[in-house]
């Protein structure tokens, strides 16, 4: 099955990963719409029969390289971006970011990224994420600092 992802149905379910290691978080720039260009969190849809966590480790090995370990909900928020014609909605997501610890695995930016890095809490600002987004990273370095990751 094919999913609609622009002007869908339905609302899409998506995971992401919030990776904090060495006191800094793993920023992905999105290759495609929707976002494409910005910097985010890596992640992506769920598939059909996977479950979260499972989808959250897929997604990051392949948007990065890494394999990691899903610890925790930082958040579920919804997603909707309108199309030009405001009363069509072009994207709709429902996301749920996780608390991610490293594993292994080698850096690279792959599938949905054009380019990844690690960003201390004081380089963050210069990655302009959305307001969403900056607010689960926040929340997850601070969550990451009180479980002494």
């Amino acid at each position: 099955m094919v999913v609609k992802r622009e002007y869908p149905e339905q609302p899409l379910v998506g995971v992401g990963g919030v990776v904090i290691s060495g006191g800094r978080v793993l920023l992905v720039r999105r290759a495609r719409e929707p976002l494409r260009g910005e910097w985010s969190i890596p992640g992506g849809l769920l598939h059909l029969g996977e479950a979260l966590e499972e989808g959250v480790r897929r997604e990051l090995e392949e948007e990065t390289g890494l394999r990691v370990e899903p610890l925790n909900v930082l958040g579920v928020f919804d997603r909707i971006l309108y199309g030009e014609e405001a009363e069509r909605v072009r994207y709709h997501y429902v996301l749920v970011d996780y608390l991610c610890r490293l594993v292994s695995g080698e850096l690279r930016a792959g599938s949905d990224a054009s380019e990844v890095c690690w960003a201390s809490r004081e380089e963050v600002p210069a990655h302009h994420l959305n307001k969403k987004t900056g607010a689960v990273v926040r929340k997850a370095f601070q969550e990451a600092e009180e479980m002494g990751l």
